[in-house]
This record gives C-alpha cells, structure tokens and sequence, in this order.
C-alpha cells in the first residue's frame, strides 16, 4: 500500500468514525483507534495519540452545532470536566507503565451491560426524573428543543455523575478512545438526563478531556503528524455530518444506534484484550 492509498483509507475510516462519534456521542476514537491498530497494523501508542486528537477535533465539529441548537447543557458539561480531566491526566500517565488487555476486558464487559440497558430505557423516562437538590442549587435543569416545542428537563444524582466522569478520564486518557461512552451512561443512566441532551453535552466534553490526555502524548513523542493529520480531517468532516443529522434524529433511533456501536466496541475490546493486541 502506498503512502497516499494508506492516506486515503485512513481518511475513509476516520470519516465514518467522525460520524459515529457525533451521532452516539461517544467520540471517534471508539472506531480509529482498533481500526488503526487491527486493521493497518499502526502500533497503538500512535494510534492513541491519532485518536485523541481526533477526538478534538469531533468535540470541534459537532459541539458548534449543537450548542447553538440548543442542546448541550454547557454548565453540566464544564462541572463535569472537573472530575474528567485529572482522571484524563492520571489514565495518560499510567498509560505508558500499565498493561491494557485486562482494562481492556473489564471496560468491554461494562459496556455490554450499558448497551443494553440504553437500548431498552424508555426515550422519555430521562425527562421525568425527580429533582436534586444540588442540581437545582447549580442551575442544571433545563430544557431542549423538541418538535413539539421545548421540553423541560431535571438532572439527578449529580455526586453519582461526578464520580462516574473522573473514572471516564481515567480511561480516556488510558485507551485514547475519549470515553464517551461512559459520559452518555453517566448522564444518562446515572443522572437521568434526556439521551439527546446527554450525546451532544458528551460531544462537547471530551474535546477537554482528550487534549488533556493529548498533551501527555504529545511530550512523549506518540502523535504522529503523518497519521495524525488524515485522521483529523477525516473525523471532522464525519462529525459535522452526524452532527447535522442528529438534531432530526428519532430518540429511539439514536437509542438503538448507541447500542449497537457500544455492543461491537465492547466485543472488540474484549477479544483484542483476551489476544493481548491492546
């Protein structure tokens, strides 16, 4: 394969990568990163630091667009950035010293079980949580645009959330996959925020998180800028795509989507942990 045909391919990938981030919330990096490392043969620590960055740039391309739509809860998502960026550090950091097969089929486990769960909640069960007293001190609940107008919406259990999202940086910045899977769960399934509302605010957080980590990377020499740039590109111009179809998106449609993507990741990260090729 030649320099611009593997170029290409990265390209491609990344592309649909990008997409898949912006429309489940759970960043690029679920799909660059075993699809560099399985598929191309790229060593994984370059791959990751691809990832990351990619990760940045999916936060770049779909969060513009769905902050001005009205989705995103920015005051959720910057108060959980607290807990994910030192998680993002400290995962970056033991990423070079721990081995990541058993992590690996610890975190696959884990999101079978979340897939399953989101793809059999109730679409409208998020928006009729009762209200906590934290939240309502911080001004969380809100409300988001619907084509019967905007819904209002109140946001639960937000020291479970909190302590859910450091351990999402943690592996963002260990796997380079930007966790957000386990953003959309934790907002989600722990704090009871609407599924739409809880993709985009993840779409808008892990862009901090993976430059957290991507720095770490970057200072050991792990992102490549011959890899790093098609898959940029590539993601970019995927997550602008999802992003716009999003906001007409079907709740249970995104619902089924997330599922099945979490559900393949999972699998994944099982069988190249149980191989040793993660």
């Amino acid at each position: 394969m030649t320099t611009l045909e593997f170029t290409l391919v990265v390209f491609l990938i990344s592309a649909v990568a990008g997409f898949l981030g912006a429309l489940t919330g759970l960043g690029g990096g679920v799909v660059v990163t075993p699809a560099l490392t399985l598929l191309l043969g790229v060593d994984l620590r370059y791959a990751i630091g691809a990832s990351l960055v990619s990760v940045i740039a999916t936060s770049s391309g779909a969060a513009a667009a769905y902050v001005r739509e009205g989705y995103s809860n920015i005051r959720i998502g910057m108060f959980l950035e607290v807990a994910t960026t030192p998680g993002a550090l400290i995962g970056a950091f033991l990423a070079t010293r721990t081995p990541t097969s058993a992590l690996a089929v610890i975190f696959g486990l884990m999101l079978l079980q979340a897939a399953w769960q989101s793809s059999r909640q109730d679409p409208d069960e998020a928006a009729n949580a009762a209200p906590d007293i934290l939240a309502t001190r911080l001004k969380f609940d809100s409300s988001y645009p619907t084509s019967g107008g905007q819904r209002p919406y109140h946001v639960g259990r937000v020291k479970t959330g909190f302590g859910l999202m450091f351990g999402a940086g943690a592996i963002s910045g260990l796997l380079g996959i930007g966790s957000g899977a386990l953003k959309v769960i934790a907002m989600d399934q722990a704090m009871r925020i609407p599924f739409k509302v809880s993709t985009t605010t993840s779409n808008f957080m892990i862009g901090v998180t993976a430059a957290a980590s991507a720095g770490v990377y970057l200072s050991r020499g792990y992102i490549e800028p011959g890899l790093t740039m098609p898959v940029m590109l590539g993601v970019l111009s995927g997550s602008i795509l999802g992003a716009r179809l999003l906001i007409v998106a079907r709740t249970r449609v995104l619902r089924w989507v997330f599922g099945v993507v979490v559900g393949l990741m999972a699998l994944e990260m099982i069988f190249s942990g149980i191989r040793g090729r993660i």
